[in-house]
């Protein structure tokens, strides 16, 4: 009898492979043969599930468990034999054609936000949906996915439960859990500003999820816009790379207080400071591009980027090219594997050989060799001559580059335009340039900061829930999260982000133009002991602050009377 296996995509490759091996040489002793093609089979056995899969119309179906398959191969063979049945369509297949139902009053509904630091954006968006929900009378699961790990975590019975999967994530995230629930992605910025006009589209177009299939069923989505979907992918790699480049700056910060030069002799301190900077610059900023280039091509073609990625990220980094080339790395890797995925094409016995073998040989190899030969020199050129002019620039440049990447980082309070001037800031870390990342810190902790002095020297023009909503800004200033501002930006944006703008430009070009240099991209009034002129950072950002309080407290319009 001749025997076609398919597996479900939840199995993973490594598995999925292990089993067939293990039914292949069953069946041969049973004087059976597993084949490759569907429509060559008399019997098909489906690990895991039942597939969608239209050649096996009218053909005798056994779907078995892959723990047993996997440890009974010869048991699974004669059971499949005789309890095969005619093939049904799995349920999920003619879900996707039609919509949702939501007619329930109460309604179910779980959610996972995930933002590239997973700090702010994760845990307002989390915050902004559950309120929205649960004014409405729904039942509501909100699952943070930090830089700390998942937390409030959805469970099968959630999931079970669940009419609705909201998804408001600006990264990449697992989703295979929800496999056959309804739908909907947005981006946290959305969930947190435009929470009820976010829920009323879910409603309207969420769609069943399907796992591997849902490109296909969801070609509308992926087709939004290129540039949306690079932005994706180069925030997947920032958040993956920011913790390296935290714990390396203040490892090199801290070794830096033995004194500048301190490293270079073993004898100070026991070798301390050379085994601190050791750990921060040969280890943790050595691995920083690479891992960043990894996770961009794992966002852009699954796993089977991720081998690429890194190694395209890591040849950026021992050729001297540095952020730039690690970006380029990290496309370049992502759209290779992808766009070998799509061209090979192998008989579904040898499939499994593609993600762990073909692709990664292929893919490193291409993507070396173009990295060799024809990226890394002209782009090490380019930061080469890039990090002179940033080392020696003058007094009226580094004003206006600070200025720049200040008011950047006011724009949109955590947004695109934030997010690129933050990136320049932390990738030209690894180049040894650390002025532009203080000036950009600086300016990102002026706007909360300013809201709240504003509700301060204009307490008549804010309501009592805006000047509490000050006092909580205040802090989240202090810890350098922009977001902090956002209350005030969703009641009066303009007045709001022109303010801020002007004093985060004042901010940035006070700190690039006093030379002040800073190695940790995160964690605000904490690691200010550890820039090169304490003292006048936190003048800058003071002033900065002020700058935005003072304007905004002025431009703002009086409550109206009632």
């Amino acid at each position: 009898m001749k025997i076609f296996l398919t597996t479900s995509t939840q199995l993973g490759n490594a598995k999925a492979f292990l089993i067939k091996q293990v039914l292949t040489v069953a069946a041969k002793q049973q004087s059976n043969e597993v084949v490759a093609d569907a429509n060559q089979a008399d019997l098909v056995i489906a690990l895991g599930g039942m597939p969608n899969d239209n050649r096996l119309q009218g053909k005798k179906v056994f779907v078995a468990d892959a723990e047993n398959a996997f440890n009974a191969p010869e048991t699974i063979l004669i059971q499949a034999m005789a309890e095969a049945v005619d093939y049904t369509p799995h349920e999920t297949q003619s879900a996707v054609q039609i919509s949702p139902d939501f007619s329930n009053k109460t309604k179910n509904i779980v959610a996972v936000t995930a933002c590239p630091t997973g700090v702010a954006h994760t845990f307002m968006s989390a915050e902004a949906i559950a309120e929205y929900a649960k004014k409405q009378g729904w039942n509501v699961k909100v699952e943070t996915r930090g830089q700390v790990g998942s937390s409030n975590i959805i469970s099968p019975e959630d999931v079970e439960n669940a009419d609705l999967v909201f998804i408001a994530a600006d990264i990449d995230v697992d989703l295979s859990k929800f496999e056959g629930k309804p739908m909907y992605r947005t981006s946290t910025g959305l969930a947190l500003k435009k929470t009820a006009q976010e829920f009323e589209k879910a409603f309207k177009e969420a769609k069943i999820y399907t796992g591997a299939s849902t490109a296909k069923v969801q070609s509308s989505e992926e087709s939004r816009g290129e540039r949306k979907g690079l932005y994706k992918h180069l925030m997947t790699g920032v958040s993956h790379m920011l913790p390296l480049v935290v714990a390396g700056g203040l490892l090199i910060a801290i070794s830096f207080m033995f004194g500048i030069e301190a490293f270079k002799d073993p004898n100070i301190a026991g070798g301390l400071p050379k085994a601190l900077m050791d750990i921060g610059g040969g280890a943790a900023f050595h691995l920083m591009i690479a891992v960043f280039a990894g996770y961009v091509a794992f966002s852009i073609a699954d796993r089977p980027g991720l081998a690429v990625g890194l190694i395209g990220g890591m040849l950026a980094t021992t050729a001297g090219a540095g952020i730039l080339g690690g970006i380029i790395a990290g496309l370049l890797a992502g759209y290779v594997v992808k766009g070998l995925n799509s061209a090979i094409q192998l008989p579904a016995s040898l499939s499994s050989l593609k993600p762990i073998l073909i692709l990664p040989l292929l893919g490193s190899a291409i993507v070396g060799l173009v990295m060799i030969y024809l990226i890394n020199p002209p782009v090490k050129g380019l930061m080469d001559a890039l990090v002179e002019w940033l080392n020696t620039m003058g007094q009226s440049n580094a004003l206006l580059l600070g200025a720049v990447l200040g008011a950047m980082m006011c724009v949109d309070m955590g947004g695109p335009v934030n997010k690129a001037a933050y990136t320049f800031g932390t990738g030209l870390i690894a180049s040894g340039v650390y002025t532009p990342m203080a000036a950009v810190m600086a300016a990102g902790m002026v706007p909360p900061i300013g809201m709240a002095i504003a509700t301060l020297l204009a307490r008549k023009k804010f309501t009592a829930n805006q000047r509490d909503a000050g006092k909580a800004s205040f802090v989240l200033g202090l810890c350098f999260i922009s977001e902090g501002a956002l209350p005030f930006v969703a009641a009066d944006p303009v007045r709001v982000i022109v303010s801020s703008i002007i004093g985060g430009a004042v901010a940035g070009a006070m700190s690039l133009g006093l030379s002040i240099g800073l190695q940790a991209p995160h964690g605000g009034l904490f690691v200010i002991p550890f820039v090169t002129q304490p003292l006048m950072y936190l003048a800058a950002i003071a002033i900065g602050a002020i700058v935005t309080g003072v304007i905004y407290s002025v431009i703002k319009p009086k409550l109206a009377e009632k």
